[in-house]
């Protein structure tokens, strides 16, 4: 049995939170430069480059990225043969997130109550999700998630004769309805299969994929490709100003279903698409 102490993963949660929000991960800033090369709009390739200008201040001045600094998305791989000592996994994380928040100067957005509105002072409590595996391993990813983004995210539940077309007409809908609102270029991540809640959570897990690592089943990373060429002839571009690249990559997460269902959920980030993991 191996033993961690909560402070270890409240240190690291901090951590993470900041980085996450300053540093931009290699993966999407390689893209980012590759589609900027690519790009034959004049428009679209300058608001590229001001885009990487952007992550090259906010990585220099040690500051946000973007001022929308998002919900902390947490994903924790925990083996079952790790115990926790000194207090609550929960409680450490969302302490993490509060310290975090507050020593990196990023912007507070949660609200209580989603109808009540009032804010909570420090971007707690976080989005905790758990995987428990075998052995003694924790890994702990941050995924700071901003709403222009969220907001445009959809979930259908399709009928199984939809098939492959129907999950890929839904997807080129719901970016088309999303039009310039989600900051473009984007990342997107489809979820398939489970029930009505896993397929949102297999397309919000989707996004902390990194980019440059395609489905490991070949016939999905044929499917993120074929979807990633048809969404960039949409034309929206950079920022919905036109050109063609509208979004960075395509990550699809499946998982096996009920025989009379077909959930499709869409989750949508921005090109600020920010995660960072941590072994300990």
């Amino acid at each position: 049995m191996r033993e961690i102490k909560v402070e270890i993963i409240t240190d690291a949660v901090k951590d993470l939170c900041i980085s996450a929000n300053y540093f931009l991960p290699k993966d999407i800033e390689e893209a980012i430069k590759k589609a900027s090369s690519e790009e034959t709009y004049e428009l679209g390739a300058d608001i590229l480059q001001k885009i990487l200008q952007n992550v090259q201040i906010a990585r220099d001045e040690s500051m946000p990225i973007c001022q929308d600094t998002g919900m902390a998305c947490i994903f924790v791989e925990i083996g079952q043969d790790v115990h926790i000592i000194g207090g609550s996994l929960k409680d450490a994380i969302n302490q993490g997130v509060r310290e975090g928040y507050q020593e990196g100067y990023l912007r507070k957005s949660v609200v209580a109550d989603p109808l009540n509105r009032i804010n909570t002072g420090d971007n707690t409590p976080a989005l905790i999700y758990y995987d428990i595996l075998p052995g003694d391993a924790f890994k702990v990813t941050v995924a700071p998630k901003g709403f222009g983004s969220e907001n445009m995210s959809a979930l259908k539940m399709l009928k199984p004769s939809d098939g492959i077309e129907g999950v890929k007409s839904f997807v080129l809908e719901t970016i088309k309805q999303a039009g310039p609102n989600p900051c473009p270029p984007i990342v997107v991540g489809v979820g398939i299969g489970g029930t009505f809640d896993k397929a949102a959570y297999l397309a919000k897990l989707a996004l902390v994929r990194d980019i440059d690592k395609p489905n490991i089943n070949s016939f999905y990373s044929k499917f993120e490709k074929e979807l990633l060429e048809e969404i960039n002839k949409l034309g929206i571009g950079p920022q919905g100003f036109g050109g063609k690249t509208t979004a960075l990559a395509v990550n699809i997460e499946v998982f096996p279903t009920h025989i009379a269902g077909l959930p499709v959920a869409v989750n949508i980030n921005c090109h600020v698409t920010r995660h960072m993991s941590r072994n300990l």
